[in-house]
């Protein structure tokens, strides 16, 4: 039997493992920079295995296994952290932590690395290199990669891949593309300070709301007459807070959105155009408008064409693939793709049949968990084969 056969085979063989792990992270998620229990159960595996473990990132993990030949080092990433949301499923493995629950796939993620690293750990000296297995803290909005990438963690390292379960393909469909792959991501905060008062004296007041309805709409104008429409981009604020009674006009008044592009020029340029809105909009109706950046901008995922090729060529191997649709979602795997060559990848996991139809984000999101030993199989094709030298 060829080493790559033994892989598959070895992968189908831990499909019951993989999915007892992701169960387990399932019931008891961790959000950003809080996954302890769940890098305990990460080091205390990848040291039976023998791998060298250490700590990364407040709360992440890195395994480390040299092969059997000196040669490349190959990097695998999975995140660990879960969302601020309350399960609505109703399954055994529900979230047993109220208003925390893996929303995205992570707990899947975590299962299959942890599968690969048995595997990687069984066809030790058939490797050409080192592997390093990243498990990290803080995907979502803690810009953990960044931490891991500042640490120094891939200063050594040739190439990455990500993988991750994706809700909008048929499950058991591998996908990626050359390029741009997700967007960037920044969160920002719009403030307008004026004076309040009763609602039946608006003239005796500075209302913050009036100036508020036509940022909103002007944020929409920047994407149909400020930007090429050939260029994507996505400004979306769901959140505004105002005043809580329907007869005062509130002193001051909050708009949360995030814009999303693939073009960090042209991100520059946008941020600038709401900041200008925001100030002269404001200040027509004698109020004050101010712009945030609250959180760590993500630069958008772009996948290093020749390695997005070489994962489509290994994936034939597992079954269907397909050419990955650009999203305007995000991912800090752009920050590893910043510093080293490698690709990021998404595994379908949408089954109708099964009721698991549900987006990444929402209460009742699931995994068809019968593909999850196709994401072990993968990690640990892509490390051989890349150590061996087939990219």
């Amino acid at each position: 039997m060829g080493i790559e056969s033994r892989i598959i085979d070895l992968a189908k063989q831990l499909e019951p493992y993989v999915i007892e792990r992701r169960r387990d992270f399932h019931m008891y998620p961790e959000v950003k920079f809080e996954e302890t229990r769940t890098s305990s159960i990460v080091e205390e595996e990848l040291k039976q295995l023998g791998y060298k473990v250490l700590r990364t990132a407040e709360t992440g993990i890195i395994g480390i296994l040299n092969g059997g030949k000196e040669g490349k080092t190959v990097a695998l990433r999975a995140d660990m952290d879960a969302l601020p949301i309350q399960e609505e499923n109703d399954v055994p493995y529900k979230s047993r932590i109220p208003g925390k629950m893996h929303a995205c796939g992570h707990d899947a993620h975590t299962a299959m690395l942890l599968g690969a690293a048995k595997i990687l750990a069984e066809i030790k000296e058939h490797l050409g290199g080192t592997v390093k297995l990243i498990f990290q803290p803080g995907e979502e909005g803690g810009a953990g990669a960044k931490k891991i990438v500042e640490e120094g963690h891939l200063d050594d390292v040739d190439a990455i891949f990500g993988i991750h379960v994706w809700g909008h393909l048929p499950s058991g469909t591998i996908a990626t593309k050359e390029g741009p792959i997700m967007a960037s991501s920044d969160g920002f905060i719009i403030r307008i300070k004026g004076k309040g008062g009763h609602a039946a004296s608006p003239h005796l007041t500075n209302d913050p709301t009036a100036p508020a309805v036509d940022i909103y709409n002007a944020l929409q104008k920047i994407v149909s007459r400020s930007v090429n429409p050939l260029s994507p981009i996505v400004i979306t604020t769901p959140m505004i807070e105002a005043s809580h009674g329907y007869n005062v006009i509130p002193d001051s008044l909050e708009i949360r959105g995030t814009l999303r592009t693939f073009d960090m020029n042209l991100r520059t340029k946008i941020i600038e155009k709401i900041e200008s809105i925001v100030k002269h909009y404001s200040a027509a109706w004698d109020c004050e408008g101010t712009l945030e950046l609250f959180r760590i901008p993500y630069p958008p995922t772009i996948n290093t064409p020749e390695l997005a090729k070489f994962v489509m060529k290994t994936a034939r191997e597992l079954g269907p693939i397909t050419k990955a649709e650009m999203t305007m979602g995000a991912e800090d795997f752009a920050f590893y793709l910043q510093k080293v060559p490698g690709a990021f990848i998404f595994l379908g996991i949408r089954n109708e049949e099964k009721g698991i139809i549900y987006p990444h984000h929402h209460p009742r999101f699931d995994v068809d968990e019968s593909v999850l030993w196709k994401g072990s199989a993968l990690y640990s094709l892509l490390a051989y084969k890349y150590l061996k030298g087939d990219e």
